[in-house]
């Protein structure tokens, strides 16, 4: 999508002006133009004031009865709109495309070939006298078999043409001529020592240097190429040239033979460079399309997959509630991850599982650990995430020497929020992620907190909106309402969030046995301590200022009150720690109030 808000196709590598080969003419309609898919077919551009100001297919109306829709840039390079209907027995069928001709796609044959359809497929093509590169690659374009002797005028020169007709190549023009016949073209590029080829169409004249781009056969469309060409195929001129052969051009020759020698030397080295540098290029590439395809969808893998991957599940990472996560390679080793063997899920069927998938494929945050792919094989459930070297928030808490300052620990308690925020009310189908604790909070390598583990509950439980009997979660961080056999919603999660809020507090465990009576339950002894304005003794050996601690502690306070009415809503706990809203004093712990 072009910023003029024109929707256009164009070859890899060529994004420039006259390479597109397929756009809307949307050239006029200016910044902020989306390109829309809706459950009747209808493909469409809108502006940035949600004005339709295009209908790519106009014949969507007539597509009644059809149930799903797809549109696509497939391997050929054509966008094409598919429907599937459960009606019908066959797969999916195509309501429209960009073009028919599957030769229209610029870039699919390689330098000085072109493309023709054979047989209702696209087939690359060269020029008499020219040769593909890779016969077995013929996408890579071709490279002529004759030498062209440079112009001089001095010597009686001859110069031959081969003609090339009805095909069309990119206008790489270095030099047009109007009002010019096919022959005065011809002789144009004769006499100019500069011009390899020339190109006439209309009365125009291209000239023009090898090698010819974007090449395609196009019927009657009345363009000729003029391929110059010398040496023996130049016929007779070149024959009478040689008999003229004098010895100072022996010398020439013997000369140019060791120029030649100490060329291929070079070359050689040059070559294996480049061959070196094709390898690294063809690997970035490879990265880049990986990168792409993860973020277009999900990728199912097969448990041998996976199973090569993690070679054979032998590097643990971690185990949890959930299943065991293992470290591994994907991509052909360009890409590590964790990949986490559920156990017990109890989702019925593929079908509700693959939903599930798709449900959390769907969520994208920075504070969310991303899911790239999945696994549903037999009996075999894998979930792959990226991989986060640095660990989880419980090994920096309660394991590192080194201790996190209080501005970086505030910042992890704002990025968790943030995170639990989106599942709850921002994203398409609301996530309770059941247990929120520092060992499912995980750090990237640039230090940011990210949330594991979302979604993954309503696998164990299919149903989140009703009252269960089996408790989810670690003890320590369950809220009330799970004891009391009550409906879990969002406030589940806001009270996990109050408890590992206290922890990020004060760099320790929620319960801790060998510390005073008074301060093995951390929930009550910051409540004892806010009521007796004593907040800076959770946080020993550590300056902060009063006020900035005293407000994380209320926020704390809010959010694990027994009742779940009274705890916040995760937005408004974002409000809080940044100061938008005043947080009044929570009540007493026996107290039920209604929320701030």
């Amino acid at each position: 999508m072009q910023t003029d808000g024109n929707l256009v196709q164009y070859p890899v590598g060529a994004v420039e002006g006259g390479a597109g080969y397929w756009d809307t003419s949307t050239f006029n309609a200016g910044y902020g133009v989306s390109l829309n898919l809706d459950g009747n077919g209808h493909l469409y551009l809108l502006n940035d004031t949600g004005f339709n100001i295009k209908s790519i297919n106009t014949n969507y109306i007539n597509a009644s009865g059809k149930s799903v829709y797809r549109a696509t840039i497939d391997t050929d390079g054509i966008f094409r709109l598919y429907s599937h209907s459960s009606n019908r027995s066959d797969d999916w069928y195509t309501e429209w495309s960009s073009s028919n001709d599957r030769c229209n796609p610029l870039g699919l044959c390689g330098e000085n070939s072109y493309c023709v359809m054979i047989d209702g497929e696209p087939v690359c093509r060269c020029p008499p006298h020219f040769d593909f590169i890779n016969e077995k690659r013929q996408e890579l374009g071709c490279r002529k078999n004759y030498s062209l002797v440079a112009c001089d005028t001095r010597n009686d020169q001859t110069f031959d043409f081969l003609e090339v007709n009805d095909v069309s190549w990119k206008d790489d023009a270095y030099l047009s001529l109007s009002s010019m016949t096919k022959n005065s073209c011809r002789y144009e590029c004769y006499r100019d020592c500069s011009c390899e080829a020339a190109v006439f169409k209309n009365e125009s004249c291209k000239m023009m240097k090898l090698p010819f781009r974007f090449g395609k056969r196009v019927l009657n469309g009345q363009v000729t190429a003029f391929l110059k060409i010398g040496g023996e195929l130049a016929g007779v001129g070149t024959r009478k040239r040689k008999r003229k052969l004098r010895m100072d051009m022996l010398i020439i020759s013997i000369a140019m033979a060791c120029l030649t020698l100490g060329f291929l030397v070079v070359a050689t080295i040059g070559v294996r460079k480049h061959r070196a540098h094709v390898r690294k290029y063809k690997r970035v590439l490879r990265l880049v399309n990986n990168r792409v395809a993860e973020d277009v969808a999900l990728k199912s893998f097969s448990f041998e997959e996976l199973k090569d991957a993690t070679n054979n599940f032998v590097d643990v990472i971690g185990k949890g509630a959930y299943g065991t996560v293992f470290k591994g390679v994907i991509f052909d080793g360009e890409r590590t991850v964790a990949v986490k063997r559920l156990e017990k899920v109890v989702a019925e069927g593929e079908r509700d599982f693959l939903n599930e998938m798709k449900a959390i494929g769907k969520t994208h945050h920075k504070n969310l650990v991303r899911l790239l792919g999945y696994c549903y094989d037999g009996t075999n459930r894998l979930l792959v995430y990226e991989y986060m070297k640095n660990g989880s928030l419980a090994d920096f808490l309660f394991k590192s020497r080194l201790k996190v300052n209080w501005e970086g620990r505030v910042e992890v308690v704002l990025s968790i929020a943030r995170g639990l925020c989106y599942l709850h009310e921002e994203c398409e189908t609301q996530i309770i992620h059941c247990d929120i604790k520092p060992e499912n909070i995980l750090m990237d390598d640039k230090g940011y907190a990210k949330i594991a583990d979302f979604g993954l509950a309503k696998l164990l439980m299919p149903n989140q909106s009703r009252t269960y009997t089996e408790i989810r979660g670690t003890r320590g961080y369950v809220a009330p309402e799970w004891h009391r056999n009550l409906p879990i919603t969002v406030k589940a999660d806001v009270y996990s969030f109050g408890i590992m809020l206290f922890e990020i507090i004060c760099c320790r465990r929620s319960v801790e046995a060998d510390v005073p009576e008074n301060e093995q339950v951390l929930a009550y002894w910051a409540h004892d301590c806010f009521k007796a304005n004593e907040v800076e003794k959770l946080v020993q050996n550590e300056f902060v200022e009063k006020s900035k601690l005293e407000k994380m502690v209320k926020v704390g306070l809010w959010c694990t009150q027994d009742e779940a009415s009274s705890r916040p809503s995760m937005k408004r706990v974002i409000l809080m720690l940044e100061g938008t809203v005043n947080i009044p004093d929570p009540p007493l712990l026996s107290s039920f109030v209604s929320s701030p």
